[in-house]
């Protein structure tokens, strides 16, 4: 079970309408904000992975598949 010191408040402030609503349709805030924001954590890292495999793609495009498969044999020879 995990322990009140591994968490941090982040608040919000939004249109009391819309806290109403929230509240009439039995949504909990704090769930939907937590999970939007790790789904954006998430959207952000592989948009990170992303830019740097493109960055990766012009070094990537010299090493042909030759060059593997000797790397692969030499590799395994000197186990």
């Amino acid at each position: 079970m995990a322990t009140m010191s591994k968490y941090v408040t982040v608040s919000v402030k939004i249109p009391a309408a819309l806290k109403g609503e929230l509240q009439r349709l039995g949504i909990k805030p704090s769930k939907l904000l937590r999970k939007a924001i790790e789904d954006e954590v998430k959207r952000k890292e592989v948009e990170r992975i992303r830019s740097e495999i493109e960055s990766l793609e012009p070094t990537l495009a010299k090493i042909t598949v030759g060059t593997v498969v000797r790397s692969i044999r030499e590799d395994r020879e000197q186990r």
